[in-house]
């Protein structure tokens, strides 16, 4: 069984024992968070919401919060002598898919 969440703006298909990196929470390591806006149920019977599956939740556990690697955004423009160096760690939080209740 899977299923299809949305959560940080973004669609991501889960299945039970996944672990999953998605947009920073609000919620410490080891606390369960609940997503309740599930888009599709799959498996033997099939579950497709308009936008949501009404009912149907994922239950997770937050395993760690923490920072991806640093990227460099440089900005440049030519013959102006403008050019800008910056970086940026994107927060992710890493949580691990217990259960789909459809």
């Amino acid at each position: 069984m899977y299923a299809i969440i949305e959560t940080g703006g973004k669609q991501v298909k889960v299945e039970a024992g996944q672990a999953i990196y998605i947009e920073k929470l609000n919620a410490e390591e080891g606390a369960t968070v609940t997503f309740d806006k599930v888009l599709f149920v799959g498996g033997e019977t099939v579950k497709v919401g308009s936008p949501v599956v009404e009912g149907a939740t994922v239950t997770a556990k937050v395993e760690k919060n923490g920072r991806q690697k640093k990227i460099t955004v440089f900005k440049y423009k030519a013959k102006k002598n403008y050019h800008k160096k910056q970086g940026h760690r994107q927060p992710y939080t890493k949580v691990v898919i217990e259960q789909i209740n459809a």
